[in-house]
C-alpha cells in the first residue's frame, strides 16, 4: 500500500508521535524543571495530546497477541518519584470522577504524578512500537493507544489538566522537595533516562 494511503502514516498520527515525544521529553526530564514550570508546560501540551489523541483513525489489530511492553514497574517509578518531588504540595489532589470515589461516594486521593507516570507509559509503549517501522505493529500501536486513551488515561490526563489548573491559579506556591540549583548544562546526555531507554531499544 502507498504511504500516502495507509493510515499509520496519516498526518493525524505523525502528529499524534510528535506532540507525544514532547510530552514523554517533558516526563523523562521532570528532575531538571521547576514545579510550577512543569506544571505550565502540561497546560500546553496536555490539551494538544488530548486533541491528537482523539483524531487518531479506528484500525482493527493485525495480530491476535498483545503488544510488546517498554517501560518497566522500574521506569514508571522513576517518573512517578522525580515529578512528585518537583510538585511537591501540589502533587497530591483528590479524584471526583470515574472510579476514585470510595464507598461513601467522597473523593479518593490521587496524584499529579500518578497520573502523569500511566500517561507516560501508555504514551512511551506506542512511540517505541512506532518507531519499529514495522508497519503491522505500527498499526496495533495506534490501535492499542486509541483504545487507552478512550478507556484509562484520557480521563487520567483531564485530571491532570484540571488540578494543574486549580493550583495554577489558587495563588499558591509550590514547595517542592527536589534541589532544582547548580546544574550543569552541559552535563552528559547520554545519561538522561530517554537516551538510555533509547539505546537498550536499539541494542546498542
Amino acid at each position: 500500500m502507498d504511504k500516502n494511503q495507509d493510515p499509520v502514516y496519516s498526518h493525524n498520527v505523525i502528529e499524534f508521535v510528535a506532540v507525544a515525544n514532547e510530552y514523554c521529553k517533558y516526563a523523562e526530564h521532570a528532575s531538571e524543571i521547576k514545579g510550577e514550570e512543569m506544571l505550565k508546560i502540561m497546560q500546553r501540551i496536555l490539551p494538544l495530546l488530548y486533541l491528537k489523541a482523539s483524531l487518531l483513525p479506528s484500525l482493527e489489530p493485525v495480530f491476535e497477541d498483545g503488544n510488546e511492553k517498554f517501560v518497566t514497574e522500574s521506569d514508571w517509578q522513576g517518573i512517578h518519584d522525580n515529578i512528585g518531588r518537583i510538585m511537591g504540595n501540589a502533587d497530591d489532589f483528590s479524584a471526583e470522577m470515574g472510579d476514585k470515589l470510595d464507598d461513601s461516594g467522597i473523593p479518593v486521593p490521587v496524584s499529579l504524578s500518578e497520573n502523569m507516570a500511566d500517561i507516560y507509559q501508555d504514551v512511551k509503549d506506542f512511540i517505541l512500537l512506532y518507531q519499529t517501522g514495522t508497519e503491522e505493529i505500527m498499526n496495533d500501536a495506534i490501535w492499542e493507544c486509541k483504545m487507552n486513551f478512550e478507556t484509562i488515561w484520557g480521563e487520567k490526563l483531564l485530571n491532570v489538566v484540571r488540578a494543574g489548573h486549580r493550583f495554577l491559579y489558587s495563588g499558591k506556591e509550590i514547595e517542592d522537595e527536589a534541589d532544582n540549583t547548580a546544574r550543569d548544562k552541559d552535563r552528559d546526555t547520554d545519561e538522561w533516562f530517554i537516551s538510555k531507554r533509547q539505546k537498550d531499544f536499539r541494542g546498542e
